[in-house]
């Protein structure tokens, strides 16, 4: 698996909108964490055993979102996700999430996560988390 792209579908459901039908802005951010979560899975680190194990989380420390045009109610959505930078003690990551059904580009997302200690301080990633190179 290449794990500098990833993809996660979604589906909208009634409560991801409002009495319109449109999916709330904040829900996309719900959408966006997800893809993350399942590409760091599909990577083989699950979130929960690297803080019980290791003591390590990721965070968002900045997010610069987009919004191109509306998700509605029982849209079909693809999440891509693409790492564009692994830095000492972040991952810098491009997001964006379209609508299955006419590949319209819903929203487009900057995002760093951060890695964080028992202490929630920013520390070096470990070697084995998306190695360099």
């Amino acid at each position: 698996m290449n794990p500098l792209t990833f993809q996660w579908p979604v589906r909208v459901y009634y409560e991801d909108t409002d009495s319109g039908g449109v999916v709330y802005h904040s829900i996309y951010l719900n959408y966006l964490e997800r893809a993350r979560t399942e590409w760091l899975r599909s990577l083989g680190f699950n979130q929960s055993q690297l803080s019980q194990d290791r003591g390590l989380v990721f965070a968002v420390s900045r997010i610069d979102v987009q919004f191109l045009s509306p998700a509605r109610m029982d849209d079909q959505l693809m999440i891509t996700l693409t790492l564009a930078k692994r830095g000492g003690a972040s991952l810098h990551l491009q997001q964006t999430i379209h609508r299955v059904i006419d590949h319209a580009l819903l929203l487009e997302a900057r995002v760093r996560i951060a890695m964080l200690n028992r202490d929630f301080k920013p520390t070096r990633l470990p070697p084995d988390i998306l190695p360099v190179g």
